[in-house]
């Protein structure tokens, strides 16, 4: 009973100046609709490079040329390929675990079609490309395995090749020309849009590699080798067997080869996005420590305003603790009041920023606790001191004040 009556009294004093205890919680208003505006456009940035990362496929572990010396120098990714299509067959046949393998090929060419040209990204492939980046075709189909073998003149395109190119027609069963030798298109891959390095991945007509190497570039090495890992678990494993048979196949020398899975690059591209999510984060919450610093002020000046009230209390047999928990009880209300109210208008301005500007937003449910919580620990903070200033008062002395 003795809580109650103290939590009514608490409230009571709230209400006499309700102007001030508004502007009071204002500040933690604002504070917590920061946090959650900032940290919702930071989660929502994190999930969308997260999404572009899985269009790149699923379980994906890839090797690329580069990464060995030559002349003292040591070379990067792609400086210099000295993969072959041996190694592909060799990572399928050797590699437990592998659930599809695909050589890929390279470079960038005219293709011209109905008198309409694009320079786009031609890319050799297997079969088994399209599986490992989890990529469908919504129209016609993708080249067999006989195409492969037969290095033949067809191809699959992607939506924005298929729109430059066949504005008015049907792109199936029509022919475009790449240096002057012409593909069939067999299908139109699904459309995917940009990924993370702001590449179209629509851009792009796919052939049989063996048709890339044989007939276009005439070349016997390979860009990359993509492999598709059973499951998630297993790519470190795959990963790690891949990199001893491609050096055992080496016999030994200094690796001319770098293999990444897609776990790693996932967590390289979020890195940026979780650095961006906590610094505005943490601006945002210095304006929560700011509407604490208010909650301080105005309940110090309360105190000072209520002296003979404390005075009087303390006289007819209240004790320390029940001023103690008064002013404590009112410091948590303008602080949960004012985070709940924060939270609400920044979940308002989160989706307000999102249609505004087209940014992707995401507030999690976790983000919304943290704020509330936040917003009463700093009331019970804040609050603290006045509270205890208040408790510590002499009631002579209380009833003396004017």
């Amino acid at each position: 009973m003795r809580l109650l009556a103290t939590t009514i009294i608490a409230l009571r004093a709230l209400r006499r100046n309700k102007l001030r205890s508004a502007l009071t919680a204002l500040g933690i208003i604002i504070g917590v609709a920061a946090v959650i505006a900032m940290v919702g456009i930071g989660n929502g940035a994190k999930t969308q490079v997260e999404a572009q990362v899985a269009s790149l496929g699923r379980n994906v572990v890839t090797v690329f040329p580069g990464s060995f010396s030559s002349g003292g120098a040591r070379g990067g990714w792609g400086s210099a390929s000295t993969l072959t299509v041996e190694d592909t067959e060799a990572i399928r046949r050797d590699v437990a675990g592998v659930v599809s393998v695909s050589a890929e090929v390279r470079d960038r060419n005219q293709v011209l079609a109905h008198g309409l040209n694009l320079t786009t990204a031609i890319r050799g492939v297997d079969v088994d490309f399209l599986s490992i980046r989890a990529w469908d075709v919504t129209d016609g189909v993708m080249f067999s395995e006989a195409d492969v073998k037969g290095a033949g003149k067809v191809c699959v395109i992607g939506t924005t090749v298929a729109k430059q190119l066949f504005p008015d027609v049907d792109p199936l069963g029509q022919t475009l020309r790449v240096r002057n030798i012409p593909f069939v298109v067999r299908g139109v891959l699904q459309s995917k849009g940009f990924n993370f390095f702001g590449q179209d991945q629509d851009d792009t007509v796919l052939v049989p590699y063996t048709t890339h190497m044989r007939r276009l570039n005439r070349r016997t090495t390979v860009n990359s080798i993509l492999v598709e890992a059973s499951a998630p678990e297993a790519m470190q494993r795959i990963q790690d067997d891949m990199t001893a048979l491609l050096q055992q196949r080496r016999g030994g020398r200094e690796p001319d080869f770098t293999v990444r899975n897609q776990l790693e690059l996932a967590q390289t591209a979020t890195a940026t996005t979780r650095v961006m999510t906590g610094l505005l984060g943490a601006i945002a919450g210095v304006s929560l420590l700011v509407g604490g610093i208010g909650i301080m002020n105005i309940m110090l000046v309360s105190v000072t305003e209520r002296t003979r009230e404390i005075g009087i209390r303390l006289a007819i047999g209240a004790h320390d603790r029940d001023i103690r928990v008064q002013f404590l009880i009112e410091a948590m209300v303008l602080s949960v009041f004012g985070g709940i109210a924060g939270v609400l208008l920044g979940i308002g301005i989160s989706q307000l920023l999102s249609q505004l500007n087209g940014w992707p937003v995401l507030v999690s449910t976790n983000s919304i606790l943290l704020a509330v919580g936040f917003s009463a620990f700093i009331g019970v903070a804040f609050g603290f001191y006045p509270a205890h200033k208040a408790a510590q008062l002499d009631p002579i002395e209380a009833l003396r004040f004017e």
